[in-house]
């Protein structure tokens, strides 16, 4: 009996020019797994995921304004506006959070896609873009805070996002399996 290929998950963060991070995560799905997925279906299994990847300590909050990712289901450490499409991606525009710098609350999304392939697969995509973190402080980041952000928060959300392709893969097909993270270039960039 074969051993069964790895799930990939295609990966990349970096830091922009503007220092702003940009993170984009993507797996393919076979079309009998992914049919009738949305990036609406996406981001709701995103959110139920949170809560479940981090133990209940992030809970992402549903209001009439957006989303909210608390700490304990108090502190804000992002929020977002309410999705909005944007071409075929479903976008959460970024406007505050403990975790964002003041005077960029106001840039960076988090964006679902899912597009049919030519060889009929599904790909779905998470893509964190624009983000400016408080760790960072500014536009000129010191090498201190460029590797605490590197070791907290870009090394939790890679994490976050590889796991939970991993989870779906694993709840629409009931398949358990390794992963296999691949470095993509889709921006320029330092690596984060």
């Amino acid at each position: 009996m074969s051993a069964k290929a790895p799930l990939q998950i295609a990966c990349q963060q970096v830091l922009q020019e503007d220092s702003s991070v940009f993170s984009i995560q993507w797996t393919d799905l076979p079309l009998e797994l992914a049919k009738g997925m949305t990036p609406q279906r996406l981001l709701e299994a995103y959110l139920r995921a949170i809560r479940r990847m981090t133990w209940g300590l992030i809970r992402p909050k549903e209001t009439d304004d957006g989303v909210a990712f608390c700490l304990l289901g108090r502190l804000a450490l992002l929020r977002f506006l309410r999705p909005e499409p944007e071409g075929d991606w479903l976008a959460l525009r970024i406007c505050g959070g403990l975790l964002v710098q003041r005077d960029q609350c106001d840039r960076g999304e988090l964006a679902f896609r899912c597009e049919q392939l030519p060889d009929g697969q599904i790909r779905v995509t998470l893509r964190l873009s624009d983000y400016c973190p408080l760790l960072l402080g500014s536009q000129r980041p010191s090498v201190v805070r460029r590797w605490l952000y590197r070791l907290t928060q870009a090394t939790l959300h890679r994490l976050v996002t590889i796991r939970f392709l991993a989870l779906l893969y694993r709840e629409l097909g009931g398949i358990d399996g390794t992963v296999e993270t691949i470095q993509v270039q889709v921006r320029s960039g330092r690596d984060t």
